[in-house]
């Protein structure tokens, strides 16, 4: 309670402030003073009320205030009515017509030496009284008697009584109560000092005697009337007056029940006759009913929906569940909702004894509190999927309910937290004073859990404990909730792939499910040891991988004379399904070079196990001589590196090419191998060379899907001639491309040297055609001076051209590859003036196959009759000789300067 009587008890000496009597209203209600005390004065604070007699203050503990006629009603929140009957004990009573009530309230904040005091006074005047009283309070019952009556109801005492042997005026009441008889129902006698003693109060004023009993005490019994049950306090009061010593027979009963309970309404059955009260037939004269101790008029009764009316039995007084007058209370048991609504009628009747006259107020203040009544807060989902928001509200509560916690699937947090995390936790007033709250979490909150009953379908979780308390009692309960939403929602990732001449690029936009997925490289999984091989990169929004081609996990689809078809396969999986979220397929062509051939007579070829012959053993392989086997292999390449004139290698000369032709093939043990699939093709491969005069034709298989035979394709390539020329007649040492521009003598022989480089083959030849210097480097420019003429030295020139012969020796191989000539150092002039003194040589070189029907300069070099001459005079353009153009190759010489010295 935050307000309540407290029990009397040593406080600090503190300095009372007097305030003001804000938030306090004091009235009179017929027999009884009432102290309001608003709840902003109480709250937090604890109460201590003192009556006021004079300069006499006294604390009104539990018990002292039922003994003297002061109750007490404090609501959950602090709100406070105080009682104080007219007849109590510190009341200031003037003749029982004015009446002066004192009060004192001390508030005791956290720290006791904060003490806040309120001094009250209020006079009423009661002048209405019946001849009997009867009060029936919330912790005690009260009943006077006007004492000008007393005389028709005194008894004459006879003695018998031990108790009353005693003298009057020995035991202090010579004027006043002396002694008591109680009825329980059997008789228990107490002289007055005794009663009180045992809770008890009795007076006489000047015209009334009073006597009043707490409730349950051992004088008191219980006793059924008209079905409800009623708490009866009846005694003789034996009392001094000046006729003599009287004997007065005094009642009161209290109903303890008699409320029924209905889903909207409160009925309060009181009997119509209190049979303890009454000795004869009475005739009910005035019925009130009223609130909080006032009487209410018929039409207040009538705007609430309060009815009083009788039955041949009972008085009845009807407040329908939710009046303004009361007030709902929150609880919790066994941590479940519940709630009481609390009202406080009250019942006033007036009866006169048909056969005195007397007349008697019966005044009943009953406190009602209903059962309590389980309530299960609705909990509305409000969520619309589309806003990917959970939405909910919560209620109805009463407002003394508040919203602590939220237990999430995370932990716990406060509604503070809550709102920080970016959760929207709201409290609502509603219009009759009652609460709901409401919250929003975002579906993309880590407290939201999520799975997909479907590739597409998100199916989102939101499980919920509420933690609420009940102010001001801080009683915890807690109410679960679980929301659910589904949407089809799934943003799948997205794949791309580029390549460039060695590598693939993939990268992978994240979806809805982020990295949340299984990616499956070719046939494994990747893991982060080759996540770590393929140059793995992760970021919020996307993953990226690096291949090469020849990856572990990629796989060749197709070869070709330039080039090889490589694909790699990558999946993304969900983890719990296993479902596609994604697929790519990136083939691309790589630059390789399947067939070489070399110049010197050299051979390579690179044999490719390709999709469609999985079952193949690169290592099987061999040539036609099955034993000439790979120089290198592996689980998906073999490499062989043989020269033209050997593994069963062979030659055909055609017009104007010679062809070299091999294939490569599984071994004959390999063909009966128990690891080789039976439908796998018999594996054949051709790879073939041709050489077209001074050039190189490369030829390469194409793997095609097992249905076909391995095919070749034709691919080109070059045979290199080179011109050099030599620091002397030895022709061991030659002048590099740094030494030039060559200085040399007038006259001083230069020593050429024309070769065919990287071939063995001793069937070709070289033939330096034709040979001719220029003023200028480019071989077309004017002046030129020929040097050799249809491979011939040119007989014009009066320092004619000498040819070298070549023999074989540790460098050279093959002599016909060779042609080595000389000429003497000049200068071209005009009209006795040397233009310039430098000059360029070039050659047109043919290559012969020897053993060919060949006519022209393929008969040799210089073997065919000169004819006439063929030098041209010096400005006439050079003209292209009739030789095919593809059987030549063009070099030249670098700068050469006539030397002035």
């Amino acid at each position: 309670m935050a307000a309540a009587i407290i029990l009397g008890k040593a406080r600090p000496n503190v300095k009372l402030h007097s305030q003001s009597s804000s938030g306090l209203r004091s009235d009179c209600a017929a027999n009884v003073m009432r102290l309001s005390l608003d709840k902003a004065l109480a709250v937090g604070n604890q109460l201590e009320v003192e009556a006021i007699n004079g300069t006499k203050h006294i604390l009104l503990t539990p018990s002292m205030a039922a003994q003297c006629g002061y109750s007490m009603e404090s609501d959950p929140w602090g709100k406070t009515r105080i009682y104080t009957s007219l007849m109590g004990c510190f009341v200031d009573n003037k003749d029982d017509a004015t009446f002066n009530v004192g009060l004192r309230l001390q508030m005791y904040g956290k720290n006791p030496s904060d003490v806040v005091s309120h001094d009250v006074s209020q006079t009423c005047s009661y002048t209405r009284w019946a001849s009997r009283e009867i009060l029936c309070d919330r912790n005690y019952m009260e009943v006077s008697h006007h004492i000008a009556n007393l005389d028709a109801d005194a008894q004459t005492w006879d003695g018998k009584d031990d108790k009353l042997n005693a003298n009057p005026e020995a035991s202090g009441a010579s004027q006043g109560i002396w002694k008591m008889t109680f009825y329980t129902p059997e008789p228990v006698a107490m002289v007055l000092q005794e009663a009180e003693q045992a809770g008890y109060a009795a007076k006489t004023t000047s015209s009334r005697l009073v006597m009043r009993s707490p409730y349950n005490t051992a004088e008191t019994y219980s006793e059924d009337v008209a079905g409800v049950p009623m708490e009866v306090f009846r005694v003789s009061t034996y009392y001094m007056a000046p006729q003599g010593l009287n004997v007065v027979n005094l009642a009161a009963a209290c109903p303890k029940g008699g409320v029924l309970f209905t889903e909207d309404m409160i009925s309060w059955h009181v009997p119509r006759r209190v049979t303890p009260l009454l000795d004869g037939s009475i005739t009910v004269s005035e019925m009130h009913m009223g609130i909080n101790g006032q009487r209410l008029d018929r039409s207040q009764m009538a705007a609430r929906g309060y009815t009083l009316s009788t039955t041949d039995f009972h008085i009845v007084v009807e407040i329908p569940l939710g009046s303004p007058d009361g007030y709902y209370k929150s609880h919790a048991p066994d941590y479940q909702y519940h709630i009481t609504y609390f009202v406080e009628p009250m019942l006033e009747v007036l009866w006169r004894t048909d056969d005195t006259q007397d007349d008697t107020r019966y005044k009943v203040l009953f406190p009602i509190m209903t059962p309590l009544m389980p309530q299960s807060p609705q909990v509305q989902d409000d969520t619309v999927p589309e806003t990917r928001v959970f939405s909910v509200l919560l209620g109805t509560f009463l407002h003394d309910v508040e919203l602590r916690n939220i237990t999430f699937s995370t932990g716990v947090l406060t509604v503070e937290e809550s709102n920080a995390k970016g959760f929207t936790v709201q409290e609502h007033s509603l219009a009759n004073g009652s609460k709901i709250f409401s919250l929003q979490v975002p579906f993309v909150a880590d407290v939201v859990l999520k799975h997909n009953p479907e590739r597409m379908v998100t199916s989102y979780f939101l499980p919920l404990i509420f933690g609420l308390i009940i102010l001001p009692e801080e009683t915890p309960f807690a109410l679960p909730v679980d929301l659910r939403a589904s949407l089809q929602d799934v943003v799948l990732p997205i794949m791309s792939g580029t390549c460039d001449q060695n590598q693939f690029y993939i990268s992978v936009k994240f979806g809805s499910h982020g990295s949340n997925f299984k990616a499956i490289v070719g046939p494994r999984e990747l893991t982060a040891e080759i996540a770590e091989d393929y140059n793995f990169y992760e970021n919020a929004t996307h993953l990226s991988l690096i291949l090469p081609y020849t990856a572990k996990d990629a796989v060749f689809e197709l070869l070709t004379a330039e080039s090889v078809k490589s694909r790699i396969d990558l999946l993304l999986l969900d983890r719990a399904n296993d479902w596609v979220l994604a697929d790519l397929y990136l083939a691309c062509y790589f630059p390789l070079k399947a067939t070489e051939c070399h110049p010197n007579g050299t051979m390579t070829a690179l044999a490719v196990k390709v999709e469609s012959t999985r079952n193949l053993k690169p290592s099987q392989l061999t040539l036609k001589d099955q034993s000439c086997t790979p120089q290198f292999s592996d689980d998906r390449f073999a490499y062989f590196s043989f020269s033209v004139d050997t593994c069963g290698t062979t030659r055909t000369f055609f017009h104007n090419y010679m062809m070299y032709e091999n294939e490569i093939r599984l071994s004959n043990n390999a063909k009966g191998a128990a690891n080789t699939s039976p439908v796998d093709p018999d594996y054949r491969q051709t790879i073939s060379c041709f050489y077209v005069v001074n050039e190189t034709k490369t030829v390469a298989f194409s793997a095609k899907p097992r249905t076909y035979e391995p095919a070749a394709e034709i691919g080109t390539g070059q045979l290199m001639v080179q011109m050099r020329l030599a620091q002397d007649p030895s022709y061991e040492l030659f002048y590099q491309a740094e030494d030039y521009p060559v200085v040399k003598y007038l006259r001083q022989p230069l020593y050429f040297e024309v070769e065919l480089m990287h071939s063995t083959d001793p069937y070709l030849e070289l033939i330096a055609e034709n040979c001719w210097a220029t003023l200028y480097e480019d071989r077309t420019s004017l002046p030129s001076w020929d040097i050799i003429v249809d491979s011939c030295e040119n007989r014009d020139d009066s320092y004619a051209t000498i040819f070298h012969p070549v023999v074989s020796d540790s460098r050279v191989l093959v002599p016909s590859h060779i042609k080595r000539f000389s000429v003497k150092m000049f200068t071209f002039t005009k009209d006795d003036e040397v233009l310039k003194d430098q000059i360029y040589v070039h050659c047109d070189a043919v290559i012969c196959d020897t053993t060919s029907q060949a006519d022209g300069s393929c008969r040799g070099q210089c073997v065919h009759p000169p004819g006439p001459s063929y030098s041209r005079p010096a400005g006439v353009k050079r003209e292209r000789r009739s030789t095919d153009s593809t059987r030549q190759r063009q070099i030249s010489s670098g700068e050469i300067i006539l030397s002035n010295l």
